[in-house]
């Protein structure tokens, strides 16, 4: 366990000196960019290598491979690998040569594994419309792919193609590696990474029958689990299974995914699947063969499982990626002949031979010669358990439904997979195939939200509405939901409820919806007219008030907009992520603009114990002072006048002083309430007893600026 932790450690902290060395020569090693809009929060850099090993970047823990990322179930916030890494192997001059991006057991700058080095930047680019108010939008670009494509390159060689950077026992294959990793956030799409790779030969030698593999460091666990604290602490490395799924799918191919899952699932915090496919390249499917092999991490003689050991040449790890591990038999096994040990696997999925030119007439075999390119197109994807039974094709089902997306996602335009347009296949007649073609909703409402004492109230843009379907090529808008959910640490409601829904009233969409009309939510003016308003220079023209919500605890919000289907083409309606356009909101007091009328106070009073919205520890507790100023100091003092604290308010706080309130969520309050967690000046938790607070009017806009008020409340620890 010690070695493991330390291995994820060193990683990192080689990829920082290593880019240091040759930073002259390369570009700098980049290890914080990550998909966000979708579930799936994957790292990806531009060395080759997947994951962050959950060490913390700029202070936080970014997602290595966390589904679901954007959830507020705490029991669903999986991680599913510390590390993946690229694999490229082929033949030269009659010897087996592999660059690899990470290998096990490596803990030292420079060592043999780390052998694929930045050669670019990472160039984000969103589909998403740049009139869109989703954060992702300002990287729009009529030439992105998804929702979020993130693109890069690295190489696995130095100042020329044959330089091997001073590590131990590489011989660069002398090739250039672009990769263009695409993300959606639609519900259907959001669990599966798809990663672009092309592989280019800079070197003067032909290099024949090219695989690519990925090397998974995977294991399924829950930081949330027993240990939130201590990042590693609350699951173990080995209890986990891997497996190979070659079920087949409705377009009668295997679907060839390497996957892995926590044994027992760690009493629900973890029943979620990882798995590695591959989806298509320029050599079609036919003529290619997927390959899967696993072995202990660093255990190159296991005596349990002789097969299953990891390889230490570029001779085995060629082996490795050219052929499958061979299956046993027995009470060691599992039905499908895996190892039924459970332990800390590491698993290699790869896929070849590749190439550019079939040197077979079967083409069985490929070449690469120099100054050509092959592409390979694998996905990351993940998948929560379809039941609690032991692991099997039905438990595995949501991991078939989301790998089958990402294929349909790659296919496009080429249903049946042979890389040739046939005649029925050209949707937009261009006389080329367009891949990563996915069904879509309408887009995502643009969103705002205003909050005062016990309302919040949501108000929307009609820019869903003249949304044309890219595949029946109709305007098929048919309504919206407004989404809203209270959520504490120690709570376990349904993360959304539906607070309602809208459609339209049009005699021949009777048979959809409630055909309820919008006139409930359609903002009108005083003449009854139909109306808008303007926040912060955007105008929205629907709204939806929320009463009697309580102030002082996190809420959120989402409206999402749906079709009608297209019962032609066997699609049901489909639905804008709810996760899209949510937003945080703490409901509270607004303050007086213009004077400061009443006392201000503070809740809960008395505080006993935790609150319900408390999280875990002394630094997770929290009171509110409420009914403040637009501007306002507010000095906490003991019975005997001691200071406590001073807490300094306006109205644009957003909780970042109160580790109970998560200010990368941007939350919005009130303005006229300020947030406190119980700690002093000195950095100590107060003890119980009464305790006195005074609040000065800051505000120089103010009637009363200058006026102190004064209050009190008890702790009851």
């Amino acid at each position: 366990m010690i070695k493991k932790l330390l291995y994820k450690f060193h990683i990192l902290l080689f990829t920082v000196l290593f880019s240091s060395v040759i930073s002259a020569q390369y570009f700098e090693d980049i290890y914080d960019k990550y998909t966000s809009v979708g579930q799936l929060g994957l790292t990806v850099t531009n060395f080759g290598v997947l994951g962050n090993g959950w060490n913390k970047i700029n202070g936080r823990i970014l997602p290595s491979c966390q589904y679901k990322q954007n959830t507020e179930i705490l029991r669903d916030q999986v991680e599913h690998f510390s590390y993946a890494g690229l694999w490229i192997g082929g033949v030269v001059n009659g010897q087996r040569l592999v660059s690899t991006a990470i290998v096990d057991g490596v803990f030292e700058s420079g060592q043999e594994g780390f052998e694929l080095s930045a050669a670019d930047n990472i160039d984000i680019k969103s589909s998403i419309s740049s009139t869109s108010l989703d954060s992702i939008a300002q990287y729009f670009s009529p030439y992105a792919t998804s929702h979020q494509d993130l693109k890069t390159a690295f190489r696995d060689y130095g100042t020329i193609p044959t330089d091997n950077m001073n590590i131990p026992n590489h011989t660069p294959l002398g090739i250039d590696i672009r990769l263009e990793s695409y993300a959606w956030n639609y519900s259907f799409a959001d669990a599966f990474v798809i990663l672009n790779y092309s592989i280019k030969n800079v070197s003067d030698q032909t290099i024949e029958n090219i695989y690519a593999g990925f090397w998974t460091d995977a294991s399924v666990a829950n930081m949330n689990y027993t240990n939130k604290y201590e990042p590693g602490g609350g699951f173990t490395w080995y209890d986990n299974l891997d497996g190979y799924d070659t079920s087949i799918d409705d377009s009668e191919y295997s679907r060839d995914i390497a996957y892995q899952y926590d044994l027992d699932g760690d009493d629900g915090w973890a029943q979620s699947y990882i798995g590695i496919t591959w989806l298509g390249g320029n050599v079609s499917r036919p003529y290619v063969q997927s390959h899967y092999n696993q072995w202990v991490w660093t255990n190159s003689n296991n005596s349990s499982y002789p097969v299953y050991s990891m390889p230490l040449t570029d001779y085995e790890r060629y082996q490795k990626l050219s052929s499958s591990v061979q299956k046993g038999t027995g009470p060691e096994y599992t039905a499908a002949g895996y190892p039924n040990e459970p332990n800390s696997w590491i698993f290699l999925f790869s896929a070849g031979p590749f190439g550019s030119v079939p040197t077979e007439p079967d083409s069985s075999a490929w070449e690469l010669p120099p100054g050509d390119s092959c592409n390979v197109v694998m996905a990351v994807v993940t998948a929560k358990w379809n039941g609690t039974e032991d692991d099997s094709p039905t438990r595995r089902r949501n991991l078939h439904v989301n790998s089958d997306w990402a294929q349909r996602a790659y296919n496009g335009e080429d249903k049946n997979r042979n890389n040739i347009l046939d005649d029925d296949e050209d949707l937009d007649e261009d006389g080329e195939i367009d891949r990563y073609i996915l069904p879509e909703p309408p887009p995502v409402p643009n969103m705002a939200v205003d909050v005062d004492d016990q309302v919040v109230t949501v108000y929307w843009q009609s820019n869903a509405e003249n949304f044309i379907d890219p595949i029946s090529r109709e305007m098929d808008f048919e309504g919206y939901r407004i989404y809203g959910a209270r959520k504490t640490v120690n709570d376990s409601n349904e993360e959304f409820t539906l607070l309602g829904e809208f459609d339209l009233a049009l005699t021949e969409h009777m048979g959809i919806g409630y055909n309820t009309g919008f006139e409930y939510i359609r903002i009108i003016n005083d003449f009854g007219d139909q109306d808008s308003v303007e926040i912060d220079g955007n105008v929205y023209h629907y709204k939806f008030v929320n009463n009697h919500v309580k102030n002082g605890w996190l809420n959120y919000y989402a409206v999402t907009a749906y079709d009608r289907g297209d019962p032609d083409a066997n699609l049901a309606s489909l639905e804008s992520s709810v996760y899209a356009n949510r937003q945080y909101v703490y409901p509270g007091v607004k303050p007086d603009a213009a004077n400061w009328e009443g006392n201000p106070s503070v809740y809960p009073n008395p505080y006993k114990g935790q609150a319900r919205w408390d999280g875990y520890g002394s630094r997770a507790q929290m009171i509110w002072f409420s009914n403040l100023p637009r501007k306002a100091e507010i000095r906490i003092f003991t019975l005997a006048g001691d200071l406590v604290d001073i807490l300094d308010h306006d109205q644009e706080y957003q909780g970042s002083d109160v580790y109970n309130i998560d200010e990368y969520k941007t939350p919005q309050l009130s303005g006229g309430e300020h947030a406190w967690d119980l700690i002093t000046r000195d950095d100590q938790a107060i003890a119980s007893g009464l305790y006195l607070f005074t609040v000065k009017n800051l505000d120089n806009e103010s009637l009363s600026y200058g006026k102190v008020k004064e209050g009190k409340f008890l702790i009851i620890k």
